[in-house]
């Protein structure tokens, strides 16, 4: 009965685990979309779910790589995974906070290496799987996603010039609702594949299905559920981060990152690489601002992830294994129940502090200011097309009346603003 009642607070652990990757990842489809506006926030987050969950059925190749290639099946036992989850949870929510977009394939892998590491030492963990499957991933796939995403880029930009922005804005906000489409449905077939192969695991080490067992449609269905619920909820600090945070962005930039994000995904979830999508995503936004002329890239932004990156694999496993070591010095099913009562106070104490500062969907496309705290305040958009309200920083009345008459001064062609936001 004991061994049933862990197994059920396994997979409850592992689906909320799936949650907090489905809020944790959406920025990595919808960012770009919601900051050039081609889609409305609430919407781009539907949308999203709804094609994080399709994609969630269309392979099981990642699945099997989590659950049989990166750890011996034999050498652990369900405490040892349900600790790896924890690690994983926490290291998702905590980066969630600070609006960082880590890797939650990372945070999983790390915290249930932790915790293996822990239960059965060095032999328990199968290095040549880590390094082919996870490590030599992990560092080539942000490097592609940006050299894909800049050659796209300057292609696109090149082949618009001349063209004005009303037009190119027009029309590759429509293609960003198709590219950010297939991000979404790339997603599902690598991310929410995670969780059932730890699942799959936690099955195979109970004893509930035989060791060489595919993922069962139950699993599937509950993981892709759970994904898209996270998904729709929206983690909007992450999505202000890579949207606003990394580079300033248009629709031509925005399409070019998605596409390059949803091909490299899509490559790596056919071979079975438990790919990181968020530094696939994150090295095509930053790939779209070096291979657009003029654009503006915060490399200090990226390097704040560039950090939470390299610590994702060692902090999660080291919360996995103080996990695993505080269910074994206390023992038994009560070892346990301590560490998701733990995990539940965490969670809760995060919620809180994030409420502090809460972002959502109606203020995630304020303007970027790196001054923290500074005052913004709503002001009208000055690139030529007609739109919803920008949000800028606050400037000194002498300033904004100097920098206004410049603008209806400059050349003999220029363009003045009715109230209605109309050019005449």
């Amino acid at each position: 009965m004991t061994e049933t009642l862990l197994l059920v607070l396994v997979v409850v652990t592992a689906l909320a685990f799936d949650f907090t990757n489905g809020f944790h990842d959406t920025g990595n489809a919808m960012a770009t979309s919601i900051a050039t506006r081609a889609l409305k926030p609430r919407a781009a987050v539907l949308l999203s779910a709804v094609l994080n969950m399709a994609g969630a059925f269309l392979s099981l190749a990642v699945a099997a790589t989590i659950a049989k290639g990166l750890v011996d099946a034999g050498a652990i036992s369900l405490e040892v995974v349900f600790a790896g989850l924890v690690g994983g949870i926490v290291w998702n929510l905590l980066t969630w906070l600070f609006g960082l977009p880590s890797s939650s394939s990372h945070a999983l892998v790390g915290g249930v290496i932790g915790s293996v590491l822990a239960a059965a030492g060095t032999s328990g963990v199968l290095w040549s799987g880590v390094l082919s499957k996870v490590l030599l991933p992990a560092l080539l796939a942000p490097v592609i996603a940006i050299g894909v995403a800049s050659v796209g880029t300057f292609l696109v930009a090149r082949l618009t010039r001349g063209i004005s922005q009303d037009v190119t804005t027009r029309g590759f906000r429509w293609g960003q609702v198709g590219s950010a489409s297939l991000v979404s449905l790339a997603h599902g077939t690598n991310d929410a594949q995670k969780s059932m192969g730890i699942i799959l695991l936690a099955l195979i080490t109970a004893g509930a299905v035989p060791a060489d067992s595919s993922v069962p449609f139950w699993v599937i269905v509950s993981c892709a559920f759970f994904m898209a619920l996270g998904t729709y909820l929206g983690g909007w600090r992450i999505i202000r981060t890579l949207g606003k945070g990394l580079v300033e962005i248009d629709s031509r930039q925005g399409m070019a990152a998605e596409t390059s994000s949803a091909a490299v995904i899509l490559l790596s979830s056919h071979f079975g690489f438990s790919l990181s999508t968020t530094h696939v995503a994150t090295g095509s936004i930053l790939g779209s601002g070096v291979g657009m002329p003029g654009a503006k890239v915060r490399w200090g932004v990226a390097g704040r992830m560039l950090a939470a990156w390299g610590l994702t694999l060692p902090a999660a496993g080291l919360v996995g294994a103080v996990c695993f070591w505080i269910q074994h010095v206390v023992g038994g099913f009560f070892g346990t129940l301590l560490v998701f009562a733990l995990l539940v106070g965490t969670s809760i104490a995060i919620w809180v502090a994030s409420r502090r500062k809460p972002v959502d969907h109606n203020n995630v496309n304020e303007e970027w200011d790196e001054a923290k705290g500074a005052r913004l305040r709503t002001s009208v958009a000055t690139t030529g097309e007609v739109g919803e309200p920008q949000v800028g920083p606050v400037v000194g009345e002498r300033r904004a009346s100097a920098m206004a008459s410049a603008i209806s001064t400059t050349g003999s062609g220029a363009t003045s603003t009715d109230g209605k936001g109309r050019q005449s």
